[in-house]
């Protein structure tokens, strides 16, 4: 007996029921019909959000594991770390009988404005799309459904709803489609999300090169895509692109307008049966496989939050204070154990651990850093310094209360941060800045008492205009429910630092690659930064950031050498030895950018292209290998309209940062450089470069003064027969262009008399 397939389930369904099928049933349910059961779809990309079916309030929502969300996840760089996370929240997915959850989201941060930052892994698309795809495999390894968003240039909050991303063909494979790209063909997706603006002024929910071109025809996906909630435009245009579900119910008035666009001819029922079959489909995959699980154990998962929180945390600055030798003082950091402490700042006792918007996460249980710090010290006082909300101000007597508990202390430890209000789905940010109520009582504390450890809370970059002044500087992002005990494991040693940064710390906002068209005007914002977005930005341009893209301290030190490179048909494979140097256990991320010092298009000196994780104790060392895929290499060919990759040589680069490079090294790779056909828009300079009639037009050209070829260079070929006494007609010109495609290798002579001709005019043009 053969099983029934979609095909079969939608073949048995009236074009109402199937119109019906290609939308939601509820906020967060999928309508359900005969053999086609409804499946809860779950927000919450760094947990499991299940809600009332009926509506899209937080309040209510079952408690589950708050793991750090994406920002924190993508300074570990450690792509099995976050695997183990997905693993957990696709496990407690599937014990709330969650068939899919709305996440990760993989959009590249070109702006630090963009006000869910917070949801998104990095602004370096190769990290995006690494760690993205690990949290996917995660995610589905316990049998529930991914869904990475938000398919594509969903780059900001502003007029999000309606605004036209306008971005070059290069730039939009190469950046903002590359992390997609990387989830869809390594991690396999069961689900992806549209976005809800518009790519170049068609809406994506629209772009039938988008969703099917590039996602289906050339990614291979297979999967179902659904658009974000109430972002149907036009749903019949939708359905024809290859829109397959929208969300949340859309009502019958949207059935209504199916089944008239059908019935008039506009929409082929092929079409909607195509869609409704992918429905199917996915109802039925989640029936099979995410049947409820035994109960999750949420203590085991807490520490999992916690551990995955401990590696995000960056160590930006860790210097002696005072007078002392600065070749034998010990850093700040990590505290002694007996010291005295101040914690100052409201944030170490109320955090700030997530953002707002779709993605909250009703926590299990909930650690904070005032809590944990006060467990590991016997002498802590604290002083809030500070009011969170919308109604904070300068509150002298608060202030007051912190610079005088911090001037006696062994060391401060001052907690800053974002207010709620200031990141949040559905708003961009308009500056950088943290609140100036803090600033303030940071310097006032700073006179008082200098051994200071500033710990930041953000949900993406802030300006931190006293960086240079502070002996320590922790980025504590938004850290998840155990981040508060996190802080404390690196802050007292239990955890040695290994974060690093995945988004470039500028020092002013006019800085950043997007900073003149952002969030643009006119329902346009125009990506003119292109494919210099982060750090291949500052890099270019030789920019003073305050710290760079990959860096983070270590209380150990780590020596690098013995680099090789080499290359195979589908890889370059590059090794090195790391070495432990110093006394205590360490992880250090080993990044490898590659770079082309002479290149046909604009390059920035260095992309990343690979990094790995090695843990070692004192004195160890490790062979690490590092492969970077041959299709990595390649970039977009606006010309060709295909991935092209440059033969020749490539520089190497290995190091702890995208400044601070620690070995160099050379690959020579094959390139599969085009060879286009001679035409009439061709240059002279091009037909020197054909490999047919090349030599020939070269040696045409010979006797000419320097600035007279260089001029006749840049002629196209097609309008030689019009230059005065050129000797060359319409005729020739034609049977040269033929003779370089290879086609009429029989007129090599004619060729032959055509460039004698052109040689006879080498006194040049006006």
């Amino acid at each position: 007996m053969t099983s029934v397939t979609p095909a079969d389930v939608v073949g048995r369904l009236t074009i109402e029921q199937k119109a019906r099928l290609v939308g939601g049933a509820s906020y967060w349910t999928t309508t359900e019909l005969p053999d086609v059961p409804a499946a809860y779809l779950a927000d919450g990309p760094h947990g499991v959000r299940r809600l009332d079916p009926a509506n899209g309030a937080v309040a209510g929502a079952e408690p589950a594991t708050c793991f750090p969300p994406a920002v924190a996840l993508g300074a570990t760089f450690d792509t099995a770390l976050a695997e183990r996370v997905g693993a957990a929240i696709g496990a407690e997915a599937r014990e709330r009988d969650v068939g899919v959850v709305l996440g990760p989201g993989v959009n590249v941060k070109r702006s630090p404005l963009c006000g869910r930052n917070f949801e998104y892994v990095s602004e370096d698309p190769l990290l995006g799309g690494r760690i993205g795809a690990a949290l996917v495999r995660g995610i589905q390894s316990a049998g529930v459904g991914a869904c990475v968003k938000h398919f594509v240039a969903n780059d900001q909050e502003t007029e999000r709803l309606r605004v036209s991303a306008d971005i070059d063909e290069r730039t939009l494979r190469e950046v903002h489609l590359r992390p997609f790209q990387h989830v869809v063909t390594e991690a396999r997706p069961w689900t992806v999300m549209s976005s809800y603006n518009r790519v170049n002024g068609t809406y994506v929910g629209e772009d039938a090169r988008l969703l099917t071109g590039v996602l289906r025809d050339e990614w291979g996906f297979d999967g179902l895509v659904m658009s974000d909630w109430v972002a149907v435009h036009d749903r019949v245009a939708a359905l024809r692109a290859g829109l397959d579900l929208e969300m949340p119910a859309p009502g019958e008035a949207r059935v209504g307008q199916i089944v008239e666009a059908i019935r008039s001819g506009e929409l082929a029922e092929d079409d909607l049966d195509r869609a409704a079959g992918r429905v199917v489909a996915l109802s039925r995959k989640i029936r099979d496989t995410t049947t409820p699980s035994d109960a999750t154990d949420l203590v085991d998962h807490h520490d999992l939050a916690r551990e995955a929180a401990a590696h995000a945390i960056v160590l930006l600055r860790n210097e002696p204070v005072g007078d002392t030798d600065a070749d034998t003082a010990a850093p700040l950091l990590p505290l002694a154990s007996n010291a005295r402490v101040a914690v100052v700042g409201e944030l170490a006792r109320t955090p700030r651990y997530q953002g707002a918007g779709s993605s909250q996460v009703v926590p299990t249980r909930l650690d904070d850093a005032l809590t944990a710090l006060t467990a590991d010290f016997p002498d802590v006082a604290f002083a809030p310094g500070y009011a969170l909300g919308p109604d904070a101000g300068d509150d002298t007597a608060l202030a007051a209360e912190a610079v005088a508990e911090a001037s006696d202390a062994d060391v401060v430890l001052f907690f800053a941060g974002l207010p709620d209000d200031a990141e949040a789905e559905g708003r961009d940010r308009t500056h950088i800045d943290l609140p100036p109520v803090q600033v303030d009582l940071l310097e006032s504390v700073l006179d008082v008492n200098p051994r200071m450890v500033v710990v930041l809370s953000n949900g993406s970059v802030v300006r931190l205009p006293f960086a240079d002044r502070v002996p320590a500087l922790v980025e504590g992002w938004l850290l998840g429910q155990a981040g508060g005990s996190a802080v404390a494991d690196v802050l007292t040693g239990r955890v040695n630092p290994s974060g690093r940064l995945s988004e470039t710390i500028p020092h002013r906002l006019a800085d950043t690659p997007a900073y003149l068209d952002f969030p643009g005007e006119g329902l346009h914002v125009r990506y003119a930064e292109g494919v210099f977005v982060g750090h291949r930005w500052y890099d270019a341009r030789d920019l003073d950031v305050a710290f760079p893209f990959g860096h983070g301290l270590s209380y150990t030190t780590f020596g690098y050498d013995g680099l090789t490179t080499a290359t195979h048909h589908d890889e370059l494979r590059v090794t090195l030895t790391v070495t432990n140097t110093g006394d205590v256990p360490g992880r250090e991320v080993v990044q490898c950018y590659l770079g082309r010092d002479e290149s046909a298009v604009a390059r920035p000196p260095r992309v990343l292209a690979a990094f790995g994780v090695v843990e070692l104790e004192p004195g160890e060392s490790r062979r690490v290998e590092l492969t970077v895929p041959a299709a990595d290499l390649a970039h977009w060919s606006v010309r060709e309209d295909a991935w092209t990759t440059e033969g020749g040589t490539w520089r190497v680069e290995v190091g702890a940062s995208s400044r601070d490079i620690r070995l160099t090294g050379e690959a020579e790779i094959t390139g599969d450089d085009a060879v286009r056909p001679i035409t009439a828009g061709s240059t002279l300079r091009e037909a020197i470069a054909d490999p047919t009639v090349g030599p020939l037009v070269a040696g045409a050209l010979t006797g000419m003064s320097e600035d007279v070829r260089e001029m006749a260079l840049a002629i196209p070929v097609g309008r030689m027969p019009f230059v005065p006494d050129s000797g060359v007609s319409e005729e020739q010109l034609d049977e040269l262009i033929a003779l370089s495609d290879g086609s009429a290798g029989r007129l090599r002579r004619t060729a032959a008399k055509v460039l004698g001709s052109m040689a006879r005019r080498r006194h040049g043009a006006s």
